[in-house]
């Protein structure tokens, strides 16, 4: 039986594990034009839970600002539970730090999407990300500081 065939990447949940939608300079803020300055930060966080099972976690906050002023602050942490099993430590990370995101992450623009337009703003889609060059930045920035050490 070759490596492939031993591997598993599987699924077990989706959820949203939390979820903040603040619009603090309402409703004066609605008279006024809307041309805002937009900041998105993401992270991603992951833990093993038991073997072969981890959880994975993408947090997105969204600030808007308009004219100085913060329109909406609006943050989702987007989780899954899923069963990784058969990878090298090196390929674990990257299923970690790559593919489970990219599964979460729509979801979680999804839910920012929804909950900005509740807040009575225009629609924000948030544009798609490149989790594996996200990753890949990260391991050579961690990779620099291990050998600057």
């Amino acid at each position: 039986m070759s490596e492939q065939a031993k591997q598993a990447f599987v699924i077990q949940k989706i959820y949203t594990k939390d979820v903040s939608f603040e619009s603090p300079n309402t409703p004066e803020l609605f008279t006024t034009e809307f041309q805002p300055e937009l900041s998105v930060d993401l992270n991603v966080e992951s833990k093993g839970l038991e073997e072969n099972i981890f959880h994975v976690a993408v947090r997105v906050t969204v600030t808007t600002k308009i004219e100085g002023s913060t329109a909406f602050l609006c943050e989702v942490s987007q989780a899954g539970i899923f069963t990784l099993a058969g990878f090298s430590e090196a390929e674990l990370g990257y299923m970690l730090g790559a593919q489970c995101p990219n599964v979460l992450f729509p979801y979680a623009r999804e839910v920012v999407s929804d909950l900005v337009t509740r807040g009575g703003f225009p629609q924000l889609l948030l544009e798609p990300v490149n989790f594996e060059m996200m990753y890949h930045e990260h391991m050579q920035k961690a990779q620099g500081e291990v050998k600057t050490q």
